[in-house]
């Protein structure tokens, strides 16, 4: 549940200009005292806070601009902790502070690099924080400064693997803080566990020692959240029932409840502050509190509190950490009532009839309301007191607490818990139209990150698996909600349904994902299962008329299984032709009154039969009309039903007039990933995970799965466990560490020479176990030092291993056995050079544990990956290795670079639907394999063939496998055998070396092969050419006995499912894939022992574990042995569309880059290999040690300069063009058509100076910017065959993971930053290049970002004018850096440089004598007619004799020239139709085909 803040839906904050920044008193003040280009400053005055603070921030009531402005403008890092000290301190300046770190926060941007620059002041201020939050009188700090104080301390508590913050932050909730317990609620939980009040008498013992002002100060320190607490709920209870109410005092509430959430929510602050928070009865209060009864001001407050109840009564051990199974709950929940049961019976005798009954007759909340309701208040406290929840009453007084208060505390202690599990199964699957429209539960305003939400985070650590599920799961289930309601309401408007004359339904318009439904039958709905009220299963069929375009009949003909569409029930008030107005609540104009979600099964055939899936050709169906068979709900149908019969409600399922489907990879993962997340959930609940995905075949008989799920242990294996919670030792799962590691490995093709070898283990002393140089050739088996699982070396016979030789490693070079006489017999080769830190990252991956590489661009992370699954391959044959990655593309790269090496393609299979991108012509798909799989059985049956001609066999012993096989038993090896007998040594001596060839029994079976077969030098060499010949027979053999079963299972799906669980030793998918297709692996039985994740940086982190649980348990103990994990973290994260789950959840964060924050150990590739080693400073001071590789400064491509430039990369600063510099057309789609102009002239240029078009790509940071982009480049030189297209014009986003030669980036903001203030994206961007980089932007916006400040230093150093040499066409023979022989140019604006081409091409044409399609006039010759001339006259001496031509080829154009106002207008008219989604100023939704051009 979500909600805005209090104060009503939150709104897009705009950012100041330029202008307006300069025009601000800020901004002038930092002129003189710290903006970082100043270079003279006035010296530091503390009443310059002061009166920022006082005027700037406090008079505006802390607007988000002012304190934007004052952060952008680097106050934090330049002024304020530069200059603090004990003797300045003041509550000014302590304030600013915290307003900076919360925007900073607020903007996801890095906050604690400043204060660990200068660390030493930070205890003194933390300590004047925590005193400022505790102060009860208003006019010393108002309740708004206290609640911007609750924040920076919930940011600190989130901010622990951080060791400055974890220093101070760790005295507030340690065992100490238990001093704040009333006396009996301390003796009795030192009393459940012993050894706490050891440790607690130790620490009685240290506060004597200490001086009497730090044990005030200790005392301060462990009493500060208890006090905390105490102050909230005074402030709690000053809200009135009703009447006006001060919003302060409800932030402040708000933000409250979130610190007590997040602390509860992570084991080390949770571990002994739950018990402070219990003892303070926290939520009782909150409950029966004014604001929680005032529905319109306590609604966000009231979802905090539901999501506290939760955590504090989490199935957790809070001491041990440990989880709670179900039986263990009930267990405590027991103790508690018969506690409260014996103390009635001894001390309340008005309270025997519940002392004597049983449990489950009093636990009911309406029960213990009946009993404890009639008692007074003093007998209530005293119950209360007996059970150590409330200090003794005092002899003679009367309870100062009201009767409600102890009745609600007694009662909502000693309820009966209701199951989660119960909950959860009878949840419905899908959202309907009660969920997606609510705007408490989807938050779908622009998110700021100012307001405080009910959600989930995904922060450092989680307190069990359930936890962690349960998080993901909630958050899954709201972002998939989201997505679903933008689909439903771009299908259903575009639909246009209106009111008909006769009052019925009629669509004016159509859409391509949704269609009217002719018929509607639910044709079947199956008894409920056991135990159950709802149906096992309910299906129906859904009948549409398919009069479409035919790829877009095909679209909906190709609907596979699993597949989710979504039933609505629209019923349109407006008439016939009326308009829709977007601006409008889209229920209210369309009418929707239903929307219910449905799983496909399958289409029907011309008989009512469901199409199965296969590989044989689906039936062609004659007509339009298509019937689809899908799987409803059934928890939600049986709701509904429900409904109809109690409450005569109509049947929805008579209703429905359209049916919506979604692209396939949205639709499924989304729906997927909630499906296992729910049953995970359920399973955790018995502190199990396993089979959690479930197929709507079963219906939701969620009860069956979790009664399978009680029976089966955990899939996460032990050494995995801790570090997915964030617990324990981060590196505990690295291969030292491992009790398991492998002495000796097989490093197969990995190493090029001994030299190579040698120089890949820096600091080792390499001992080659043979001496002649001859010999010391790869492949090599390396044998390492072992250190045991504890970090100590084993001890052999009682010795400690010596010092050097824990630094020796013993090298032994072997010989591949010969493989047979022909070409292809060879094994193909590594021929890449890894560096040392690339060769460590191969060697951790082929050990046990978890290995996680840093690969920054150009590292060569693919070629790493590749290595490593060839010599688990080769190293471990009986192994299974499970590839996963983010994207198609991703997967593709990598399956291509491994049919390059040395492993047989029929252990190869690529699942999912991306191998059709493969570029090859092989078939890895799993019919593609089982085609395959037969074609090769053939062509081995007809070796066999023709081995048994050769040796004279009668028969037809090629028939099948099983006669194969008997052949080679009784014939082939019968001759081995006696040949072997003939030739082998006999009593020393060596056989003549005759004797190996004449006696060789397949002379004729390898007459076929390179001739002479032996080579008649040496007997040992001729005997390893023969035995290398069997081997090639041998291996025949063997695999036809692999393919027998093909020959036993008749139907292409059971040759595809023994293919995926016993052939195929290298399995590939998307974790997308792996999400939608759990259910069937687990079934199928489908084992692997080593997982691989390339792109770990940008896959979720549900989405990373699921793949964790595609195979079931083996003993009780996964199988997995290893696990590589391959990303980026400083590149960009995975996509979530919805800002207040991105910015608000953290849901964007992967488990690469958790563990990363962790500690966990991670491989950081330091050699880059793609771009010239200018362009990699650009971007390499992210990263640890990033250098390039020699052939970045060794080829010829990276020595010479780029043609026509004078820089390899440039900022090239646009102004206005016409006035105006960033617009948008629409919410966040942002344009600039200056440095849209700009970019394409640019790229005409280089065209014209013949640099290939494919070499270029155009970049940009903004959707609406590329979608401007693409429509000049149509209007300009899109058709024109002298220029052509870029390579491809997308966005930065969606750029990630390619590279081209020539990148031309424009940022399009003139106003604000945006989102490349966003450091990772400004990595993506400035790496995307190979040899030239050319960016665009304003530049006096961006340079002033702290953020961006090492990028934009050395792009700054440069000439902010673009500097050409217009005559040195591509390719050139000048070195990069050398100053061209030819004239430099320096273009000083867009409308120069679109002349200056316009002029060059017109010149190009003339001289060359070809008639070529004209160019449009640049935009200055029309729009700026008074500039153009000038710009003409400069030009003339720049290219002496275009102009003339050029005019008389405008006098031929005239008539086609189209005037750039119009251009403009027409784009902006376009772009209306193209709204970027609310909240979002990413491109990351758009996923449009990034090669579709914009007509």
């Amino acid at each position: 549940m979500a909600a805005p803040a209090s104060s009503g839906p939150p709104k897009k904050i705009v950012a100041p200009t330029v202008s307006q920044i300069n025009a601000e008193y800020v901004t002038q003040l930092a002129n003189k005292y710290w903006a970082p280009h100043v270079k003279k400053k006035l010296s530091f005055d503390s009443k310059v806070i002061e009166d920022v603070y006082t005027k700037e921030i406090v008079r505006s009531k802390f607007a988000i601009r002012k304190i934007m402005l004052l952060e952008f403008s680097q106050y934090l890092e330049n002024y304020l902790w530069m200059n603090y000290s004990p003797e300045v301190s003041s509550k000014a300046y302590l304030m600013s502070i915290c307003c900076m770190v919360n925007e900073k926060f607020r903007e996801n941007v890095p906050a604690w690099e400043t204060f660990k620059r200068k660390p030493e002041h930070f205890p003194f201020f933390f300590k004047c924080i925590l005193e400022a939050s505790l102060v009860e009188n208003d006019s010393e700090y108002s309740l708004h400064e206290q609640t911007v104080l609750l924040l920076f301390l919930d940011h600190c508590f989130n901010s622990l693997e951080v060791d400055l913050i974890r220093g101070q932050v760790q005295q507030l909730i340690s065992l100490p803080m238990w001093m704040a317990l009333q006396p009996k609620r301390l003796e009795q939980e030192l009393k459940k566990t012993p050894k706490l009040r050891k440790f607690w008498n130790l620490i009685k013992k240290n506060d004597e020692k200490m001086d009497e002002e730090a044990r005030m100060q200790a005392y301060r320190e462990r009493r500060f959240l208890s006090q905390l607490i105490q102050k909230f709920i005074s402030v709690l209870k000053s809200i009135p029932v009703s009447g006006p109410i001060s919003m302060d005092k409800v932030h402040y509430c708000e933000r409250f409840i979130e610190l007590m959430l997040d602390l509860e929510a992570l084991l080390p602050t949770r571990r002994w502050f739950n018990t402070v928070l219990d003892d303070s009865h926290l939520v009782v209060h909150c409950y029966l509190s004014s604001l929680a009864k005032r529905e319109k001001e306590g609604h966000l407050f009231c979802q905090l509190l539901d999501m506290l109840k939760f955590y504090t009564g989490f199935e957790i051990n809070d001491q041990t950490g440990n989880a709670l199974t179900e039986n263990e709950m009930t267990t405590i929940h027991y103790d508690r009532i018969t506690s409260l049961q014996r103390a009635a019976f001894a001390h309340f005798p008005e309270l025997y009839d519940f002392a004597l009954s049983n449990v489950a007759a009093v636990d009911t909340r309406d029960s213990l309301v009946k009993l404890f309701g009639p008692l007074s208040s003093n007998v209530l406290h005293q119950v209360a007191s007996y059970l150590c929840l409330l200090p003794p009453l005092p002899a003679g007084e009367d309870s100062r607490c009201g009767k409600e208060f102890l009745l609600e505390l007694l009662v909502s202690r000693h309820e009966r818990r209701i199951s989660q599990i119960q909950q959860l199964n009878q949840m419905p699957l899908y959202p309907t139209e009660k969920i997606i429209w609510d705007e408490n539960i989807v938050p779908t305003e622009y998110y700021s990150g100012e307001g405080c939400l009910a959600l989930p985070k995904l922060n450092l650590q989680f307190l069990t698996l359930h936890d962690y599920l349960l998080r993901n799961f909630n958050l899954f289930r709201l972002e998939s909600t989201y997505e679903i309601r933008q689909d439903i309401e771009d299908s259903v408007s575009r639909m246009k349904p209106w009111l008909s004359e006769y009052g019925g339904v009629v669509f004016g318009g159509w859409a391509r994902m949704a269609q009217p439904i002719v018929s509607f039958t639910v044709v079947e709905v199956a008894k409920p299962n056991i135990g159950e009220n709802w149906p096992m299963r309910v299906r129906a069929d859904v009948t549409i008329n398919l009069n479409v375009r035919d790829n877009i009949k095909d679209e909906w003909e190709g609907l596979r299984k699993h597949d989710v569409c979504f039933l609505v029930t629209v019923r349109p008030t407006q008439p016939y032709g009326t308009k829709f107005d977007r601006r409008r609540p889209f229920v209210e104009q369309t009418g929707l009154v239903y929307v219910r979600g449905c799983e496909i099964q399958g289409m029907l055939d011309e008989k009512g039969r469901v199409i199965e899936e296969g590989p044989e050709p689906k039936p062609r169906l004659k007509g339009d009309c298509r019937t689809y068979r899908v799987f409803l709900d059934p928890n939600q149908y049986q709701q509904d039903m429900t409904n109809t019969i109690q409450n005569g409600a109509e049947d929805v399922y008579e209703t429905f007039n359209i049916i919506m489907r979604r692209k396939p990879k949205e639709n499924n993962f989304k729906i997927g990933i909630w499906k296992v997340c729910i049953l995970s959930w359920c399973g955790l609940l018995m502190r199990y995970v396993c089979h959690p995905f479930v197929s709507m075949f079963g219906g939701m008989a969620v009860l069956e799965t979790i009664r399978n799920l009680m029976n089966t242990d955990c899939v996460v294996p032990d050494w995995l466990h801790d570090i997915i919670l964030g617990y324990g030792d981060p590196s505990s799962a690295h291969y030292s560490k491992m009790p398991n590691q492998i002495a000796t490995l097989d490093f197969n093709d990995t190493f090029l020479s001994i030299d190579h070898l040698k120089a890949s283990f820096p600091g080792y002393n390499i001992k080659v176990t043979v001496d002649n140089p001859v010999l010391q050739i790869p492949p090599f088996r390396i044998t390492f030092p072992i250190k045991g699982g504890k970090g100590k070396k084993r001890k052999e016979d009682g010795n400690e291993e010596k010092p050097e030789e824990a630094k020796t490693l013993i090298v032994e070079p072997h010989v591949i056995p010969n493989r047979g006489p022909y070409p292809y017999n060879q094994p193909k080769r590594n021929t890449i050079q890894f560096t040392h830190t690339q060769i460590e990252a191969i060697r951790a991956g082929m050990q046990p544990g978890l290995t996680m590489v840093v690969g920054p661009p150009g590292t060569g992370k693919t070629d790493v990956a590749v290595q490593i699954i060839s010599n688990l391959y080769h190293n471990f044959p009986e192994q299974r290795t499970l590839i996963v990655t983010h994207s198609n593309q991703a997967l593709n790269q990598l399956f291509e670079k491994i049919m390059a090496l040395d492993i047989d393609e029929r252990h190869l299979l690529r699942l999912g639907h991306g191998e059709e991108e493969l570029e090859t012509e092989k078939d890895f798909s799993r019919y593609g394999r089982v085609n395959y799989v037969l074609a090769r059985r053939l062509e081995l049956l007809r070796e066999v063939g023709r081995l048994q001609e050769s040796l004279g066999v009668p028969g037809d012993v090629s028939y099948t496998c099983e006669t194969a096989g008997h052949f080679f038993l009784y014939q082939v090896m019968s001759r081995w055998e006696e040949y072997i007998s003939k030739v082998k040594i006999k009593g020393g001596k060596l056989p003549d070396v005759t004797d190996v060839s004449s006696f060789f029994p397949f002379h004729q079976y390898f007459a076929n092969a390179p001739q002479p077969i032996f080579k008649g030098k040496s007997y040992e060499e001729d005997m390893e050419i023969a035995e290398g010949c069997f081997r090639h027979v041998k291996k025949i053999f063997t695999q036809l006995e692999e393919f027998r079963a093909f020959e036993l299972l008749r139907s292409g799906l059971d040759r595809s499912k023994y293919l995926l669980v016993k052939e195929a030793k290298i399995i590939a998918m998307t974790c997308t894939h792996a999400a939608l297709k759990r259910h069937d692996l687990v079934e199928l039985g489908f084992k692997y022992d080593n997982i691989l994740m390339e792109e770990s940086a940008q896959i979720l982190e549900i989405e990373t574990f699921i793949p964790l649980l595609l195979q079931n348990p083996q003993d009780g103990f996964s199988r997995l042995k290893r696990w590589i994990m391959i990303g980026d973290h400083h590149q960009l994260p995975p996509v979530i569309k919805n800002m207040a789950f991105q910015k608000y959840s953290n849901m964007e964060q992967s488990l690469f880059t958790r563990f990363v924050r962790v500690g966990v150990p991670t491989v950081d590739l330091d050699a880059q290999g793609r771009a010239r080693a200018s362009l990699c400073n650009l971007y390499n001071w992210r990263y640890k040690n990033l250098g390039n590789l020699p052939h970045v400064q060794l080829l010829p491509e990276f020595r010479t300069a780029n043609a026509g430039f004078l820089y390899d990369f440039q900022l090239i600063n646009v102004e206005d063009f016409n006035g105006v510099g960033e617009s948008e057309p629409n919410p966040y789609f942002y344009q600039n058509l200056g440095e849209a102009e700009y970019v394409v002239a640019l790229f005409m240029y280089m065209c014209l100076l013949g640099y290939p078009a494919d070499k270029i790509s155009i970049l940009t940071t903004y959707n609406g910017q590329k979608h401007l982009i693409r429509d000049v480049i149509n209007q300009r030189c899109g058709n024109n065959p002298l220029i052509g297209r870029p390579n491809k014009v997308t966005t930065v986003d969606r750029f990630q993971g390619q590279q081209n030669d020539y990148i031309l980036l424009s940022l399009v903001r003139t106003k604000a930053v945006g989102h490349l203030r966003d450091v990772r994206r400004l990595v993506v961007a400035m790496s995307r290049a190979r040899l030239g980089l050319y960016i665009f932007a304003r530049v006096s916006l961006f340079q002033n970002c702290f953020e961006l400040t090492p990028a934009f230093s050395q792009l700054t150093a440069r000439p902010l004018h673009l500097h050409i040499v217009p005559t040195e066409c591509f390719p050139t023979a000048r070195q990069n850096g050398e100053r061209p022989s030819h004239q430099i140019h320096v273009i000083k604006n867009m409308p120069q440089m679109a002349n200056f081409v316009y002029n060059m091409y017109m010149h190009m044409i003339q001289s060359t004598r070809h008639y070529q399609q004209r160019l449009l006039p640049p935009p200055a010759m029309i729009e700026e007619p008074e500039t153009t001339q000038t710009q003409e006259t400069e030009v003339e001496g720049e290219v002496q004799g275009m102009q003339e031509d050029a005019e008389e080829e405008e006098n031929k154009v005239g008539e086609e020239t189209i005037k750039e106002g119009e251009l403009k207008v027409a784009e902006v008219d376009e772009h209306r139709t193209m709204p970027e989604h609310p909240g979002r100023d990413s491109d990351s939704g758009d996923s449009e085909p990034e090669n579709e051009t914009e007509k």
